[in-house]
């Protein structure tokens, strides 16, 4: 599938920021996935929430029903990740998430994620060769300096498909009302650590 087009980034551009709940690492179980529709970075239009397997492969099918189920389909434009793995090690294959719900995907992480010591942890599973196979098939990590964005702190990391690096940066830019983080990913957050453990906690 081609790059969806944007002739130009709406302050109101509709789209779901995706983060994952609490859980207990090594353990089985399930945990929240959650998504937080915004209207740019301001106005919050719906929330979508589903259950995926801790340390599981169902990320991908899990957010590609809960995002094509969403009576919110129509309106949006994106979908932004908080990271590309959730619950532990669930991978989330963005490739197949644009693919088939036809959304480009940022994946955005605070940190630059450190992929030996990633690569290191998924040896663990019997599957890690495809696992690490769809982690990387997301694509090149860039960095956009606070400068960029309006943001504040340091530099946050992306990666991309379906969309230009250009526009990505000003989807961000759109959708940071003050801190470092998307909004939609901030409020994702707050909802999804809400829900597993009774009270929000911290941001991304």
């Amino acid at each position: 599938m081609d790059r969806v087009r944007f002739r130009e980034i709406k302050k109101e551009i509709r789209s779901v920021g995706i983060d994952d709940g609490s859980f207990e690492p090594h353990t089985k179980g399930r945990t929240w996935l959650v998504g937080a529709v915004l209207r740019g970075g301001h106005w919050i239009d719906g929330v979508l929430t589903d259950r995926i397997e801790i340390d599981g492969i169902d990320a991908t099918p899990t957010l590609i029903e809960m995002i094509n189920r969403s009576r919110h389909k129509d309106q949006l434009r994106v979908i932004m990740t908080s990271g590309i793995t959730f619950a532990g090690f669930n991978v989330l294959d963005v490739n197949e998430v644009f693919e088939n719900t036809g959304l480009p995907v940022i994946v955005v992480s605070k940190k630059n994620p450190d992929l030996p010591a990633v690569k290191s942890a998924l040896q663990n599973f019997s599957d890690w060769r495809e696992r690490w196979k769809i982690l990387c098939s997301a694509g090149e990590i860039s960095s956009i300096e606070p400068e960029e964005f309006e943001g504040r702190g340091g530099p946050i990391y992306i990666q991309t498909v379906g969309i230009r690096r250009s526009d990505a940066k000003e989807v961000i830019r759109t959708t940071v009302t003050g801190g470092s983080i998307p909004e939609p990913l901030r409020v994702a957050h707050l909802i999804a650590t809400g829900v597993s453990r009774g009270e929000s906690v911290g941001g991304v």
